[in-house]
């Protein structure tokens, strides 16, 4: 039987998140405002990178298994931290320089200067696994579509934001979940989201099915772009 029930944190105000647990497999959601300066500079440090405009650091959507210890989750931090801080993979554009501007701080006279790092915040996360024994193995078996194409009753949806940047007013950057919950399956998205003006398309999905009955957990990743000429015309094509 599903249960519903809120999951605020005991240090923050009662979140718009919720909980269900199907057959064993608990999927929890939290949704908080965005970080406040202190716990900005707190990641900032720790990440040693210039944070994006919008940080949902205490949102996360994760699915857990509490007989086998298994959990999946899925946060802005530990996405953050698989952004290139090399700057090697940094689009060279000139509305890069533009955003290291608008991220260079002033204080009493002083410029701090950002170091280079993939300013449009790109990131290949797949989530974050705790587990102390299960782990995802390499697998060929694909996402069975023609169970999720069904009409069947969706117990459960939720959607989560993790960190969303207008890269200097020259497009958008941003890293979502949605999850839906059906009695005998569900499905994860995590997307990232990357659209540079005139420049580049860029969506890295991860994808989660979960089978209750087996216990079956499939994660799928695959990561698309083009030019933004390309995706326009195309555009212009399907209206």
């Amino acid at each position: 039987m599903a249960t519903t029930g809120s999951n605020a944190t005991a240090h923050a105000p009662a979140d718009a998140g919720g909980s269900i647990t199907q057959q064993g497999f608990k999927v929890t959601t939290r949704k908080l405002p965005i970080l406040k300066a202190g716990p900005i500079e707190e990641m900032t440090s720790k990440l040693g990178i210039a944070p994006p405009e919008m940080i949902f650091g205490d949102n996360i959507m994760s699915i857990e298994n509490k007989e086998s210890n298994w959990r999946l989750s899925f946060n802005a931090f530990d996405a953050l931290d698989r952004v290139d801080k090399t700057g090697e993979t940094m689009l060279k554009v000139s509305y890069s320089r533009e955003w290291q501007r608008n991220r260079e701080m002033v204080h009493e006279g002083i410029k701090e200067v950002v170091k280079p790092f993939d300013w449009s915040y790109s990131t290949d996360y797949k989530g974050t696994i705790s587990s102390s024994k299960y782990v995802l193995e390499p697998t060929t078996r694909p996402i069975p579509l023609e169970l999720l194409r069904r009409q069947d009753l969706i117990l459960f949806f939720d959607e989560v934001m993790l960190y969303e940047d207008e890269l200097a007013d020259n497009g958008v950057a941003m890293l979502s979940c949605k999850v839906r919950v059906m009695p005998e399956r569900l499905l994860l998205l995590c997307r990232f989201f990357m659209r540079l003006d005139d420049v580049v398309f860029r969506i890295r999905d991860t994808r989660v099915f979960v089978e209750f009955a087996t216990g079956e957990v499939i994660r799928e990743y695959v990561a698309k772009e083009d030019t933004f000429e390309a995706v326009r015309r195309v555009g212009i094509l399907h209206v």
